[in-house]
């Protein structure tokens, strides 16, 4: 069995769909997906055996957005600002531990 290449793998949604339509794209998940993958790099967590962030498009669950999602174990977030990313990295990515207030 190999062993996985990221600890964490990070997929923010950033899909922008028509005028109107509800999208992560319109609460700035680029800025959100930028401001994340900075502060991994800047806690020297990127690459291989550590944290990637990525952009994704349409992950299906506009209603619920803007949203991500942390694999290997699937845990689907919500957020609001770069505080909420900050403690996503902080809990999730740093510790292991699921921040329940901004799961979906």
């Amino acid at each position: 069995m190999s062993q996985q290449y990221y600890q964490y793998h990070v997929f923010f949604c950033v899909n922008q769909r028509a005028a109107g339509e509800a999208c992560c794209a319109n609460h700035a998940a680029v800025a959100a997906r930028d401001h994340a993958k900075a502060r991994i790099k800047a806690l020297g967590r990127s690459g291989a055996g550590g944290v990637r962030i990525n952009q994704a498009g349409c992950l299906d669950r506009c209603s619920e957005g803007p949203v991500l999602v942390v694999y290997p174990q699937g845990v689907w977030y919500t957020y609001v600002d770069t505080e909420d990313i900050d403690e996503i990295i902080d809990e999730h990515l740093l510790h292991g531990r699921v921040v329940e207030r901004l799961r979906i």
